[in-house]
């Protein structure tokens, strides 16, 4: 049996290896067949594991293109994208590629410290770019708005149980493995429509085996891990204390991020007695939570989550009530409201630099009357600062008249770049007729030029000249005579 990582020994070379999603690998086909300057870049979205940047891969191949990849391993600072990247994406291959295809992997983490900037800069780089560009995401809500709407979006969906199966069985094969069907399917259930996982358990399972049986993956396989879906599931569903005290610590979350999630559940206890005696239990739990920080005494995280699970089922159990598990409703307010602040900062340091004034005095001073001057003219006022929809928000405090500025201010840069577009190409047309005229005016002058007789050679002129009867002077008249 080979020692080289399996993930990477076997994965697709090619777009129709892709397996699973045969829509999704159609539709980047198409794009890829069809590019040209004007396309829309792709962001191909779905969990992880599923094939996304193989596929990716597979395309440039397919396409014969050189490949930029920057992934999250990569500082992508505003500056690294445009110095690498936004070069990358202005100019051809020098390996002799028919193209250079960006891809940025993980797109939906750009939010923290390292990628300062590097959204807007990665908008700004797809609106200008003139090589093909791939972003790839986990999470389609996680990659900033300015850059979904511009981009053409790919969904990539788990591949089957049974599509997992056939491959690791294909696998088998090419490795000299003897695998029992049922040890297949408890691999391709165990990974839950992710072919990496699968194929990486198979690996481990196999490891030193000639032959893999059901109970050999059993002993073989990841570690169980509980997500946080099942245990406040699990809070809801009057699963037992020791049930539940195994899944708190199965899960992978830590309490003081559980306990928000629980807080949520609770919200939605119709009882209100109930309901109330639950939040007791969480605020309890909150109060050790606060403790274990202040004190550093992490033997309290344990009495908390007995109070946030055990304590929370022992009220929810008997309502017969099954809340919906979701995430803590406060995040969303604390994204819309750290959204605003980016939103009023960035708005800020784009007036100031409009009008050279630092930001604080933009904020401070002059943001009322910049208000008033963008309600007397909001397109032309968005158009000359460069703003967006939120920000023509912010000064107009009015959404839909703000959308429907920044529509209006798209839809006139669009149309003067079609504009621009069309008297170039009509002037490269006229250029080029003028070449084609001229160059069948010179084949003209050659041809009439091959087309003439040529002229007699002198030789021949001279004996024709010899050969012409001399003409005879007449005598001379009488009117000579009678001079003498």
């Amino acid at each position: 049996m080979s020692n080289m990582d399996w993930a990477e020994k076997y994965r697709p070379q090619h777009l129709d290896e892709i397996l699973g999603n045969a829509a999704a690998v159609k539709q980047m086909a198409l794009w890829a067949q069809t590019w040209s300057a004007d396309s829309a870049p792709l962001l191909l979205i779905g969990k992880p594991g599923i094939g996304k940047t193989s596929a990716a891969l597979a395309l440039a191949r397919d396409m014969d293109w050189e490949v930029l990849e920057l992934n999250a391993s990569d500082a992508r600072t505003k500056a690294v994208i445009e110095r690498i990247a936004g070069n990358s994406a202005t100019t051809a291959s020098l390996f002799g590629a028919s193209r250079k295809m960006i891809i940025i992997d993980e797109a939906d983490n750009l939010e923290g410290n390292a990628d300062r900037g590097g959204a807007r800069a990665i908008a700004d780089l797809l609106k200008t770019a003139k090589q093909p560009v791939l972003l790839i995401a986990n999470d389609a809500y996680g990659v900033s708005d300015s850059i979904r709407r511009i981009c053409e979006t790919v969904q990539f969906r788990a591949i089957t149980s049974s599509t997992l199966a056939k491959r690791m069985k294909e696998i088998c094969v090419l490795e000299h493995v003897a695998c029992g069907e049922d040890a297949l399917s408890e691999i391709a259930a165990s990974a839950a429509g992710d072919m990496r996982s699968a194929v990486n358990m198979l690996f481990g399972s196999a490891a030193g085996r000639d032959s893999l049986s059901a109970d050999g993956v059993s002993t073989a396989q990841k570690d169980e891990r509980a997500t946080i879906f099942d245990l406040v599931a699990a809070v809801s569903a009057g699963t037992s204390d020791d049930r539940l005290m195994k899944l708190s610590r199965e899960c992978e979350e830590k309490p003081d991020y559980v306990v928000q999630w629980v807080e949520e559940a609770v919200s939605q206890i119709p009882d209100r007695k109930r309901r109330i005696r639950a939040y007791r239990r969480v605020s309890k739990a909150d109060v050790y939570l606060g403790r274990t920080m202040t004190r550093q005494y992490y033997t309290l995280w344990r009495y908390a989550t007995a109070l946030m699970t055990v304590g929370v089922a022992s009220e929810e159990e008997a309502t017969g009530y099954r809340p919906r598990v979701m995430p803590p409703s406060r995040w969303k307010r604390m994204a819309t409201a750290k959204k605003q602040k980016t939103v009023r900062r960035t708005l800020s340091a784009a007036l100031a630099e409009g009008y050279s004034i630092p930001d604080a005095q933009v904020q401070a001073e002059y943001i009322d009357l910049l208000s008033r001057v963008a309600e007397a003219d909001s397109e032309a006022f968005c158009e000359r600062h460069n703003l967006d929809a939120d920000q023509m928000t912010v000064l107009l405090h009015d959404k839909t008249r703000a959308a429907a500025a920044f529509k209006a201010v798209q839809k006139a840069a669009k149309e003067r770049e079609i504009k621009v577009k069309k008297a170039a190409a009509a002037k490269k047309a006229e250029a080029r007729k003028k070449a084609d005229l001229e160059e069948a005016l010179k084949k003209a002058e050659a041809e009439a030029a091959a087309a003439q007789v040529p002229a007699p050679a002198p030789e021949t002129v001279a004996v024709v000249e010899e050969e012409k009867p001399v003409e005879k002077k007449p005598a001379a008249t009488q009117a000579t005579l009678d001079f003498f």
